[in-house]
């Protein structure tokens, strides 16, 4: 396959189709099936999905659970608002943190920041890591997790800018799966957003087994890739956990040759940064920067779901490499043409064999 370029990710995404708030139900959403072999696409409820597998067959959920990670801080002496996102701690004693800030042109190594309403917490910014990235480190002597306690409680939920709207209370229950459990993502894993408690129960009682894995998620996947050659553009690594009994449940599927189903580009890029040479996965505890387009041959998965991801975007091209190139990107015209929502809150995509 000749390697593809960014242009070849663009499709026509009317605004209207793009979803700025979740369906009251999640498993209600649309489903669109892709049958791989066949070519045949089926359109759905999302709650049909328990009928695409059986007893034996493995789901790998990403477990990770989204904090409250974007704050607002004045700038000491000129008072200006800053946005500050919190990504990840680099040091626990030393109270530092990787951040982006915005705006970014404003913020200096050396500028202190103040959180709270009465300044609760200061940070002073130490270094820089990209055009909007900062080191910062937060000015206290208060235990870690009380340190951590008050810094939640000045945070909310970072929702993406393209939903053009702040942060809303019904944001706190759908902006989290609801088997997350491993605090440390900005973003939740969008295509795990589908499911519910009763659901997964049903599919329990059907003999599909959860595969638990942890990628926390960042806002890498959504920055602007600003290169053709994909092979140009470098992803900011994620912070991932396999342990031994995701490894066993995925491995078991494997050996009797049952479907295992990666939840969302999150869980594919972890199990692809962890595995052997003959595709069963590897228990793991470290960082990935794995950016998947065509061509690219996979190693763990026989199934893929996703949600119906931006033009340009890594989701997009994860898709689209695990589809096939021309059968997604057909797929997603019929999808626009048939008003499927699109993006974090928006329908869900099966693509299966």
């Amino acid at each position: 396959m000749e390697p593809k370029k960014l242009m070849h990710f663009y499709f026509d995404l009317p605004d209207e189709l793009i979803a700025r708030y979740p369906m009251e139900e999640r498993d209600e959403c649309r489903l669109m099936v892709i049958h791989k072999k066949t070519g045949e696409i089926e359109h759905k409820i999302f709650k049909n999905i328990i009928d695409y597998f059986d007893e034996g067959d493995v789901m790998i959920i990403n477990n990770t659970k989204v904090i409250p990670a974007r704050l607002i801080a004045i700038k000491e002496r000129t008072g200006a608002q800053i946005e500050v996102i919190l990504l990840r701690e680099l040091n626990e004693d030393l109270k530092l943190w990787d951040v982006t800030v915005e705006p970014a042109r404003k913020i200096r190594i050396g500028n202190k920041l103040y959180f709270g309403d009465n300044g609760e917490l200061v940070a002073e910014v130490v270094d820089n890591t990209t055009s909007r990235g900062r080191t910062i480190r937060f000015l206290t002597e208060m235990p870690h997790d009380k340190f951590l306690t008050l810094l939640k409680s000045l945070g909310e939920l970072a929702v993406p800018v393209l939903l053009d709207r702040s942060t809303e209370p019904i944001d706190n229950e759908y902006f989290q799966t609801v088997y997350a459990k491993v605090e440390g993502s900005v973003l939740p894993p969008f295509a795990g957003l589908h499911f519910t408690e009763l659901l997964m129960k049903r599919m329990k009682v059907h003999g599909i087994n959860f595969s638990e894995i942890t990628e926390h998620i960042g806002l890498g996947d959504l920055r602007k890739i600003d290169v053709q050659n994909l092979s140009k553009h470098k992803l900011d690594a994620e912070e991932f956990i396999i342990d031994e009994e995701a490894c066993q449940i995925v491995n078991e599927a494997k050996k009797n040759q049952k479907k295992i189903c990666a939840v969302g580009n999150s869980v594919m890029k972890a199990i692809e940064s962890s595995h052997y040479i003959d595709g069963y996965l590897m228990p793991a505890h470290r960082w990935t920067s794995v950016f998947i387009y065509p061509p690219y041959d996979f190693h763990v998965a026989n199934a893929l779901l996703t949600n119906f991801n931006l033009p340009y975007s890594v989701a997009l091209m994860s898709a689209a490499t695990f589809a096939g190139y021309d059968l997604l990107m057909s797929a997603y015209e019929l999808a626009v043409k048939e008003k499927y929502r699109f993006y974090v809150y928006g329908d869900a995509m099966l693509i299966i064999d």
